[in-house]
């Protein structure tokens, strides 16, 4: 009996740290980072992204929670660590409908499907150089994920948020 209790506490504690929180523990882990860009935007900021295209206001009409990082990944040893961890959100929970890998570089499309809809979508880009991820939770139509993966769509959309906030948000001004 009490055998049965411990292996169930076991089980309990791994699903509680599975990687749907895995998103919050990257984001939280990095966010304060030197040279990091991370953005999560409000329900109220998620109207004006939706002004980009049409395609756009499609996709972030559904959408609970946006999040933009760009983080450094200048060396080998970094950008396989980052390589890694974002393997292991993806990991068992997520479908790849996207994937282009060059030595280390990444290109990757994930999503979490529930029934016919699509409740998640990961993009993670690392160029050896700069990494970068792009994730929504929302309600999202399959069709128009694999189509907007296909055409690019959500590397311009994440060029495009850093565009909105990096330049016209006050902060950190470089000073020579």
């Amino acid at each position: 009996m009490i055998k049965k209790i411990v292996v169930f506490y076991i089980l309990v504690s791994l699903s509680s740290c599975s990687s749907y929180n895995s998103i919050d523990t990257f984001y939280n882990a990095h966010k304060n980072d030197n040279q990091v860009t991370a953005v999560r935007v409000p329900q109220f900021m998620l109207s004006m992204i939706s002004e980009i295209s049409p395609e756009m206001q499609a996709l972030v009409g559904n959408t609970k929670d946006l999040r933009y990082m760009q983080f450094p990944s200048a060396t080998s040893s970094k950008t396989q660590l980052l390589n890694q961890q974002m393997n292991g959100i993806t990991g068992n929970s997520f479908i790849e409908v996207f994937r282009k890998n060059d030595e280390l570089k990444r290109n990757v499309v994930s999503i979490r499907e529930k029934k016919n809809s699509v409740k998640e979508i990961l993009i993670y880009n690392n160029d050896n150089q700069t990494g970068s991820f792009l994730y929504f939770n929302g309600d999202f139509d399959p069709a128009k994920v694999r189509e907007m993966a296909k055409n690019e769509q959500f590397t311009k959309m994440g060029n495009h948020i850093i565009s909105q906030f990096g330049a016209s948000t006050p902060g950190i001004n470089s000073q020579n």
